[in-house]
């Protein structure tokens, strides 16, 4: 199972936010900057992240992301679930449909191992990720971004 790019680095800000301090702010720049992505792509996850309820935005020049006060105990499972979408896990129909489609068993099969890996990650919280030696990799991001920030 891979996940997409998009859920990989939503789960990753996820985390990158968890280690920031309650009262700190770091705005889609410096999260786009610390995870090394683009900042259009940055701002799409980020947006996602907060309809979900995950992250909270504030608008502003005092303004900036910071994880929502339920997000440090979400479950991974439940995040990923979200970002990745209710797609197919294998494209059966199509411009040019497999001839297997209307009998097979790997379609279901692919499924069940796509629902057996989501149901580790549901074991996990976004804190659990963020524990040692995790976290002082992350606190130290958070630390470069206020430095870059001038904070």
């Amino acid at each position: 199972m891979q996940l997409t790019r998009f859920t990989d680095l939503g789960l990753r800000i996820t985390m990158l936010l968890a280690a920031a301090p309650a009262d700190r702010q770091l705005s889609t720049a410096q999260v786009a900057e610390q995870m090394r992505v683009p900042y259009a792509h940055a701002a799409k996850v980020v947006a996602r992240l907060t309809g979900l309820g995950v992250v909270e935005s504030t608008r502003g020049r005092a303004g900036g992301i910071r994880l929502a006060e339920s997000g440090a105990g979400r479950s991974v499972g439940w995040i990923a679930r979200r970002l990745e979408g209710d797609g197919e896990i294998v494209e059966c129909e199509g411009a040019d449909p497999c001839p297997l489609r209307q009998a097979c068993r790997l379609r279901g099969a692919l499924r069940q191992a796509q629902e057996a890996f989501f149901q580790v990650l549901d074991r996990q919280t976004v804190a659990d990720m963020v524990r040692v030696p995790t976290e002082p990799i992350l606190r130290e991001l958070v630390l470069s971004a206020g430095r870059e920030k001038g904070n």
